[in-house]
């Protein structure tokens, strides 16, 4: 299934226009996660100006391949004019009306449509603008929770190494990468750290074991590190584990079998709760609206936002079970937290749209039929010595990049900065694919395309991948 490339190409930006938008993002403009020295140096930035199905467009009129969705967002791909429509009637009809005591249609349609596909008794639907503020909501609802309940000393919060949860002050204190935390410090209290499953490094996080040749046995391990940490900080002081069912940071660490089974088990026996933070993969990315239901987990809570609406709004949520709301149906209990624009009239009416558009073109079955196919397209790179893995699920995989691929020795962090930021991202992007390439843990690149892709645009992602990593050695 592809969407079509639209018939009129783009028209370039003037030059003197180009010039002009480079000079006030300099003068104005601070971007996320980047470095601002870019600009200032003269570089400048890329603009972006049109999407059309897996394709972007700059302002040079130069087309690229969407390779990460925006980013994991775009998953009903660009120019979807029904989406617009939308929300343009929307807009004129009720604009904004929040949802603190009042309501809006949309907001309970979509509330009973997420409900509907979540597992298990999931059935409460708390709106927020993002993923971040998604989690930020899970974990104060955790630590709220277990106060209601008689146990205020459960307040921690149990995550994996290198897992990035979002950026405001409780997310970043369950995020995992210590680099983007320090500047930060001190950050909310209660987030402690367990190792990821990364089974390509198996060996090397579980030293001795000969985990390497057993992904099964390392899934128990890496499970049985959560129990271990809940028994080091005690039972009575942990409120929850957040978990991705496939894991961003780091390069896509699918779920080992029976990891989730076990990570189950281990928060029932002590009574802490899991969170499954699907902000990237729920709405199909994994193959199924959520990757819970993939991987058959039973979480207390989901997180998402991200492919909700395919990115054509601002959405985000939290979705609780049964158990968790049941304190507050009664009396005058209440749970103090909320957003001026979660659950917004606009981004609520988008993404039932979105979802209608999901099960009309079949685009969770789409994932499902040629994810093989986009991993045979991946695995293809494994002949280059640069290549050391290749690993993912759905239309959500990582390629690991080693500097020795019979030892897996990665690269020291001047030799990353040099090979990512170097050569890579400039190399790929100038090749005509957008993508990530990233070293919050080992050097990765990461591929995520709309979920509209097949075939066709595996060939054309793994043929410019092939070509750019093949000069990559020059620049170690």
């Amino acid at each position: 299934m592809t969407l079509t490339t639209p018939t009129e190409t783009p028209i370039a930006f003037s030059d003197a226009h180009n010039a002009e938008l480079q000079q006030k993002a300099k003068d104005h403009l601070w971007m996320h996660f980047s470095r601002q020295s870019v600009m200032e140096s003269g570089a400048g930035v890329p603009i972006i100006v049109k999407g059309q199905g897996h394709h972007i467009w700059d302002s040079k009129g130069k087309q690229y391949i969407d390779g990460l969705s925006g980013l994991f967002t775009v998953n009903a791909g660009h120019g979807r004019k029904r989406l617009a429509e939308v929300a343009a009637k929307q807009a004129e009809e009720l604009a904004f009306f929040p949802i603190w005591s009042y309501a809006h249609p949309n907001a309970i349609e979509l509330a009973d449509r997420l409900a509907s596909h979540a597992p298990g008794d999931l059935n409460r639907v708390f709106y927020s603008t993002g993923g971040g503020e998604a989690v930020e909501t899970a974990f104060k609802l955790a630590k709220y929770y277990w106060k209601l309940m008689g146990r205020p000393t459960k307040h921690k919060v149990i995550s994996r190494n290198v897992a990035y949860h979002g950026t405001p002050q409780g997310a970043l204190a369950i995020t995992g990468i210590p680099a983007m935390k320090e500047m930060f410090e001190p950050v909310t209290p209660g987030g402690f750290r367990v190792p990821n499953t990364n089974f390509y490094r198996a060996d090397e996080m579980s030293p001795g074991l000969g985990l390497g040749d057993n992904l099964e046995m390392f899934g128990q391990w890496a499970a049985n590190r959560i129990e271990e940490m809940i028994e080091f900080e005690g039972p009575e002081t942990v409120a929850a584990v957040f978990l991705e069912p496939v894991q961003n940071s780091g390069g896509c660490f699918p779920p080992p079998p029976g990891y989730f089974k076990r990570v189950r088990e281990i928060c029932d026996k002590y009574d802490v709760l899991l969170v499954a933070d699907e902000v990237i993969t729920a709405f199909g990315r994994i193959g199924n609206m959520f990757a819970s239901t993939t991987y058959d987990i039973q979480p207390d809570m989901i997180t998402c936002a991200k492919g909700m609406t395919s990115g054509y709004s601002p959405i985000g949520a939290t979705i609780i079970s049964d158990r968790i709301y049941e304190p507050f149906k009664h009396g005058d209990t209440t749970f103090y937290h909320g957003y001026t624009f979660g659950g917004h009239p606009v981004s609520s009416a988008v993404a039932l749209a979105n979802l209608d558009i999901f099960e009309e073109e079949k685009l969770n079955e789409n994932v499902r039929e040629n994810s093989p196919l986009f991993r045979k397209e991946l695995e293809k790179l494994l002949d280059l010595p640069i290549v050391g893995d290749v690993r993912g699920a759905g239309y959500f995989f990582g390629i690991e990049l080693v500097k020795d691929k019979g030892t897996k020795e990665t690269f020291n962090d001047e030799e990353s900065e040099r090979l990512l930021r170097g050569y890579l991202s400039k190399a790929l992007y100038e090749a005509g694919l957008y993508c990530r390439a990233d070293d919050r843990g080992d050097p990765v690149i990461q591929l995520a395309p709309p979920l509209t892709v097949g075939p066709k645009e595996f060939a054309e992602m793994g043929e410019i991948l092939h070509g750019v990593l093949s000069e990559a050695p020059k620049y170690m």
